[in-house]
């Protein structure tokens, strides 16, 4: 009797322990939406789970003659077991997990008929890894589609049991929603995306002045509403211009392409950066008061090497004239446009031939564990580190790196860096 009850409560913590593994599996999975690793969780916790000696995933996707599947990851050992072999091709075994037709348990995949059957192997190639037990599920998405197919082996006859089967087939269901979802989440971010680059058209080539500018989307679905631009304003004048639409979402892409499009048209009527900034509040007001945009616009005179500007509620331009310091354009910003009726001061400072001039949204500098203060002074540190300034592109590419983490940042980012001369 004690025997009894011992095994009972050995199995009750088994299955408790079981559960509890599915249950951080589901809730790891239902809370990524980055392919590759999803893919990885779930195959790493189906091959512990089933107790295969590895675990493979392979998507299903085809070649020319509709024969090939992708290796996605593998568990339990290392890729290079792999290597040399073909993909699984469209043999008896292999093929029903590819269409969708259900789960194959093997207890001894080289005695069962549909083993050995295609050419030219007649079975595993020379050198794959032992095989006897196998037990393989196909991944099928809510909609119907099927996803791919993980596969389980291990070299002892019989070790796949119903209860696997119900282990794996409980983490491949998780998986191909979680799979689906993060498709859904990357083809809508990809559309955000898109309209947003379609908005911020490439920046015009002026003699005599070089620039390199970036633009990185936030994390996330929503577009935002950041931008650069460089306006010919007529022979030996140019607008440099960065500003920001504060909040996300379509909208506030279309105020963005709005009001670039707005500043472009003030800027070519020869207004001052002053003029430009409180004009464009009116345009602001009349598109949309609810939101605020912070703008802050510059005017490089070629012929006097001068730069003028005035800025409503954007942080600070960097300037870096040769033979001089390089400091923060912080000379007194103004209000965002939107707020209230203003008239933007105007700043000058010399812009002879050599210097240098970045333009940056928040998105740079500010992160959630970072103070903006820190963020500005390493991005002081890091542009220091690049002095003399060759390569702009190589300058704005550092920039990023050293300052973002552009797979996880949580704000849209936008620079544009300028060299004249």
């Amino acid at each position: 009797m004690t025997h009894e009850l011992d095994d009972l409560i050995t199995r009750l913590q088994e299955e408790t322990r079981l559960v509890e593994t599915l249950h951080e599996v589901g809730r790891a999975l239902a809370a990524d939406l980055d392919l590759p690793r999803i893919v990885q969780t779930a195959c790493d916790a189906a091959t512990s789970l089933t107790g295969a000696a590895f675990g493979s995933f392979f998507y299903n996707t085809y070649d020319l003659n509709g024969e090939v599947y992708f290796l996605y990851v593998l568990s339990g050992v290392p890729r290079e077991a792999f290597e040399g072999f073909p993909m699984p091709r469209n043999t008896r075994v292999f093929d029903p997990t590819f269409q969708g037709e259900g789960v194959i348990r093997m207890h001894d995949v080289r005695a069962d008929p549909r083993y050995g059957q295609n050419p030219p192997y007649h079975g595993m190639p020379k050198g794959h890894l032992d095989v006897r037990s196998y037990l393989a599920l196909p991944v099928i998405s809510p909609s119907g589609e099927v996803l791919g197919g993980f596969f389980f082996g291990h070299p002892e006859v019989g070790m796949f049991t119903a209860r696997h089967e119900q282990l794996a087939g409980g983490v491949a269901a998780q998986a191909a929603v979680a799979m689906d979802n993060a498709r859904l989440y990357q083809r809508h971010r990809d559309a955000a995306v898109e309209l947003q680059r379609s908005l911020l058209s490439p920046l015009p080539r002026v003699d005599g002045l070089r620039h390199a500018w970036r633009y990185y989307p936030a994390r996330g679905i929503d577009v935002g509403g950041d931008w650069v631009d460089l306006i010919p304003i007529d022979e030996g004048r140019v607008a440099l211009v960065v500003g920001d639409v504060m909040g996300k979402g379509i909208q506030a892409a279309a105020l963005m392409g709005q009001m670039r499009t707005a500043v472009r048209a003030l800027a070519v009527s020869h207004m001052s950066p002053g003029e430009i900034l409180r004009q464009s509040a009116v345009v602001l007001r009349t598109a949309d008061r609810a939101r605020l945009v912070t703008c802050c616009l510059a005017v490089y005179d070629a012929h006097a090497a001068t730069l003028t500007w005035a800025n409503a509620g954007q942080l600070p331009m960097l300037l870096d004239v040769p033979d001089g310091p390089y400091r923060f354009l912080d000379d007194g910003a103004g209000p965002p446009l939107g707020v209230v009726d203003y008239n933007y001061v105007e700043h000058k400072v010399p812009f002879p031939a050599g210097s240098h001039l970045l333009l940056y949204t928040d998105g740079l500098v500010e992160r959630r564990d970072r103070a903006i203060d820190a963020g500005m002074a390493t991005l002081k540190a890091v542009w220091q580190g690049t002095r003399p300034v060759g390569d702009l592109d190589a300058v704005a590419d550092r920039l990023v790196d050293e300052l973002v983490d552009v797979r996880a940042h949580e704000d849209d980012i936008a620079l544009l860096v300028v060299t004249t001369g």
